[in-house]
């Protein structure tokens, strides 16, 4: 069963009462019973798995609305062209980040393997949990037996996404999963649209960042890469 909202108070001292609310909510909802364990507790946003009534796993994202550094998410938003009308308000810019997270994952999960998005309440992110009795691990913590094909599927994918209309904008060793030695992007919260003005830079930071991974294991070439991905 559902914890009751006095259960939740549990909680308390980990999330502030905003956020408490809208995970009762979510939970009401049917999405999940209870948080189980932190993946990862960041400046920007806390990650927990939960669990679901039939013991599936869920991954919840929730952005932090008072510590997280809203005035540079809000330069990375306004040059989405999606968000033309978002004012510099905090509450505002950070649900705008938490929404376009979502977004990017509903257009990114067509043509590559990420997380699929389950729901989104204001700063919180609810997604497919990607792992097997653990989360799978980062590309940084786990390299790939065949380095030079994984680097081809990565390339790959950021080539679908382009194709898409979609750039992930802060791709690295750090948001790419390897599971069962198939990369899977994760972590889309900067991921903008290519007719955006920022995007040839993004695209360019995010070939460069791959590729300086990839450069201490294989020979890769970075305006290669760059060429093969846009073309």
């Amino acid at each position: 069963m559902p914890k009751t909202k006095e259960e939740w108070k549990v909680y308390k001292n980990i999330f502030s009462d905003f956020s408490l609310r809208n995970l009762f909510k979510l939970s009401s909802q049917g999405h999940f019973e209870e948080l189980q364990s932190p993946i990862s507790i960041g400046k920007e946003a806390n990650i927990f798995t939960a669990v679901k009534e039939d013991g599936k796993l869920i991954i919840v994202k929730i952005y932090r609305l008072e510590n997280c550094n809203f005035n540079k998410m809000y330069d990375y938003i306004r040059a989405d062209l999606r968000y033309p009308d978002l004012k510099k308000n905090r509450r505002q810019v950070v649900f705008a980040w938490t929404h376009r997270e979502y977004r990017n994952l509903l257009i990114a999960r067509e043509v590559i393997k990420v997380p699929t998005p389950i729901a989104v309440k204001d700063n919180i992110l609810l997604m497919e949990f990607i792992g097997d009795n653990e989360p799978a691990s980062r590309l940084k913590d786990d390299i790939p037996k065949d380095v030079e094909e994984f680097f081809d599927q990565v390339i790959s994918n950021m080539k679908k996404l382009y194709k898409a209309g979609l750039i992930h904008g802060d791709l690295s060793d750090f948001n790419i999963l390897n599971y069962h030695q198939k990369p899977v992007f994760i972590d889309f919260s900067q991921g903008t649209t290519t007719d955006s003005p920022n995007a040839d830079e993004l695209i360019e930071r995010d070939v460069r960042n791959v590729c300086n991974f990839f450069k201490r294991y294989i020979e890769v070439d970075e305006e290669e890469t760059l060429e093969k991905i846009k073309n």
